[in-house]
């Protein structure tokens, strides 16, 4: 497949983005700041480079057009002075909106993104562990909790035509473990951290099979 993967330059996306050339598919990368991609991923021959934003609608519509599939790594920051400093203007959800937009354009049906347990879904059920970690990030990085909640709302709301998964992760660590159950909070399953690699290893197999269409699974490691 081709696909467009955005956030790629950060850890989670590049393991997707190496999974996905693993996988042999062919990758279009999206990136602010090019610059940040190992050498190996922008001189692969199967990988084509895009600099541009996501709120530059031309630069986008040209990183979508053709692809067969979007994979998103995007997300707040996960710092502290990141989350301090995080714009109240919900900028992830809105870059959303004109990926959607682009994706009707140029019909393109199948996105996979990132979200976290701030998102909520019909069908989880009360877990006093994962509470505490939304209530958490709710009070200590607000903007960026509201943002991701907005994600969300665009994703469903404006992506309900499309096939979407939004992939809930935990807590994310560096573990290199493929490992993940998919499920929902408070299903006794769950854990509270995930590694980057199993998140991507997820998008992949989620990408060949389908299992998740217009669901918001939480992620996380066995």
């Amino acid at each position: 497949m081709r696909l467009l993967i955005l956030g790629g330059t950060g850890p989670a996306g590049l393991q997707l983005i190496q999974q996905a050339l693993a996988a042999s598919h062919v990758v279009a990368i999206l990136a602010r700041s090019p610059q940040k991609l190992p050498n190996d991923i922008s001189t692969h021959p199967s990988v084509t480079v895009i600099e541009g934003q996501l709120t530059d609608i031309e630069t986008l519509s040209r990183a979508v057009k053709g692809v067969d599939a979007i994979l998103s790594a995007l997300g707040p920051p996960a710092s502290v002075t990141g989350a301090l400093t995080y714009p109240s203007n919900t900028p992830l959800a809105h870059a959303y909106s004109a990926v959607i937009a682009s994706m009707k354009e140029h019909n393109v049906q199948r996105i996979i993104l990132l979200g976290t347990p701030s998102i909520t879904d019909e069908r989880d059920h009360f877990s006093a562990r994962f509470a505490a970690l939304v209530a958490g990030v709710a009070t200590l990085a607000h903007n960026s909790y509201k943002d991701i909640v907005a994600v969300g709302d665009v994703v469903r709301k404006e992506g309900m035509a499309l096939q979407w998964t939004i992939a809930r992760v935990p807590v994310l660590t560096d573990d290199p473990s493929k490992a993940v159950i998919a499920g929902y909070i408070g299903d006794g399953k769950a854990n509270t951290t995930i590694p980057r690699a199993a998140f991507a290893a997820f998008v992949l197999q989620e990408l060949e099979e389908s299992q998740w269409c217009q669901k918001a699974p939480l992620i996380s490691s066995p």
